[in-house]
């Protein structure tokens, strides 16, 4: 098995796109407060840690982490993550923190990372690590890319939780009902739920949560690839129903540690761990160019940069700089994620998209990679295929709690040259992701039709929901 599906890299990348900063005031807060807990977590085990240049950040974002690394501890390094856009948007947070200095950023995957053997002291991963179906998988690469001695240091990965009946999935505080709200302010939601609140809603947009590692597994899973290591558990306390628990949990443990209660209620665990090896030598980033750090991620050859700023190797692989981000993912895997302005894909974000809307389309509105168009009771728009084989309908949208004040779901329906392929119910506002088979034609006219619709005065216009994506996709590497 994959340690990372493919549809799901196309899911993290689509996401990505516009979740990193497509709210931005929410997004500058997010990130701060993430940045204080990780602050402080290295703070409080730098005796351990030791020097942390040159650096790596995998998972990173937008890279607020990597740029806390590279502006408050004065660190050299990378910061990767499978989106462009979302490392992109990097600039606004530079601009918006006044900061002095930039990571290199390399839109790049995890599960084969574009970097040569033992060239850093210090790997970072924040949120990431459950993303993927194998996550010792990851834990390979990470060691491989590590100098001897040196240290991985993760963080916010969830535990399983023992206490809890496992009913359903819940999406995040913002689309819960009403009576999901109040037991989750009492503390009472997880002990109903799978997973963490919040994990079927991404796993809705095709984003895969592997949340299945108790405390223990975590444990054994470090203690097998790892010298030593330091951890920690973060347990929450939601309400009474949770901080009764905690309490009791703790009282009972033999140390009067968290860890009892870690399991039975879950949480997140961070863990700074020290590879084997004797620490010694590691390429001095300040030194020596960039690129003899990376690697092609085709042929795994040494990369040279040409005086345009473009990377490229001996077996053909090139790669532009493209607004500071340099994309080193293999060829095969770039084309699809990234692919070049093409009939068979319509994203809102992208310009030139409006040649391919027909009827029923408002003005274009958001901010960054949250671009979106709302729709009354139907538009249509025109897709043209660029592949052969089996082909599915992508749709991306969101629907406002506007849509449920009249006491029903949103139904949407699509029709493809004029044939239905797919009818869905809403129950939740929120964003909202469908997918269905497509006939085998060679061009669609996609028809979208959503109920109910309503008006926001002085808003005049009459609207359902709102649209920011459609697209085809090989049914083979379907979500």
């Amino acid at each position: 098995m994959e340690p990372q599906a493919f549809s799901v890299k196309r899911a993290e990348v689509e996401f990505h796109r516009f979740a990193s900063l497509g709210e931005p005031e929410r997004v500058f807060a997010v990130y701060a407060e993430e940045n204080e807990r990780r602050r402080g977590l290295m703070l409080k085990h730098a005796d351990f840690i030791g020097p942390i240049s040159p650096f790596l950040e995998i998972g990173a974002n937008a890279g607020h982490t990597s740029y806390m690394l590279a502006n408050e501890f004065g660190a050299n390094g990378f910061a990767l993550d499978l989106s462009a856009d979302a490392l992109r948007y990097g600039t606004v947070l530079k601009e918006r923190w006044g900061l002095a200095r930039t990571p290199i950023r390399i839109a790049g995957d995890a599960t084969r990372l574009p970097f040569r053997d033992g060239c850093f002291r210090f790997v970072a991963a924040f949120q990431f690590l459950s993303q993927f179906t194998d996550i010792e998988y990851i834990f390979g690469e990470v060691k491989r890319v590590l100098a001897p001695g040196g240290i991985f240091f993760f963080a916010e990965e969830p535990m399983k939780r023992m206490l809890s009946l496992r009913l359903y999935r819940c999406p995040y505080y913002e689309s819960m009902k009403v009576w999901e709200r109040k037991l989750y302010d009492w503390g009472l939601l997880g002990y109903l739920v799978r997973d963490h609140i919040g994990s079927g809603q991404e796993e809705s947009f095709g984003i895969q949560q592997n949340q299945r590692f108790t405390v223990a597994d975590w444990h054994t899973l470090l203690s097998k690839h790892f010298a030593i290591f330091r951890s920690e558990v973060f347990v929450p306390e939601r309400g009474w129903g949770e901080r009764v628990v905690k309490k009791l949990a703790i009282r009972l443990d033999p140390y009067h540690s968290a860890w009892r209660a870690a399991r039975l209620l879950g949480g997140t665990l961070a863990a700074i761990c020290r590879k084997h090896g004797q620490a010694g030598n590691v390429p001095d980033f300040s030194a020596r160019p960039f690129e003899d750090f990376l690697r092609c991620p085709d042929c795994q050859g040494a990369l040279r940069r040409d005086p345009d700023e473009t990377l490229s190797c001996a077996c053909g692989f090139r790669a532009m700089c493209q607004d500071g981000v340099y994309t080193l993912l293999p060829s095969a895997e770039r084309e699809e994620l990234y692919p070049a302005s093409r009939q068979d894909i319509l994203d809102f974000s992208q310009p030139g998209h409006e040649q391919q809307l027909l009827e029923g389309w408002g003005a274009l509105e958001g901010v960054y990679g949250n671009k979106y168009r709302w729709i009354g009771r139907s538009a249509s728009a025109r897709l043209i295929r660029c592949k052969n084989g089996p082909q599915r309908l992508r749709v991306r949208g969101h629907a406002s709690e506007h849509s449920f004040s009249f006491g029903e779901s949103v139904k949407i329906k699509i029709t493809a040259n004029g044939k239905p392929i797919g009818q869905w119910g809403l129950e939740r506002p929120g964003l909202f992701v469908l997918e269905a088979d497509l006939p085998d034609a060679p061009e669609y006219l996609v028809q979208i039709e959503a109920t109910p619709v309503w008006q926001a005065p002085p808003d005049v216009r009459s609207v359902s929901v709102n649209l920011s994506l459609l697209r085809l996709i090989d049914k083979e590497n379907a979500a």
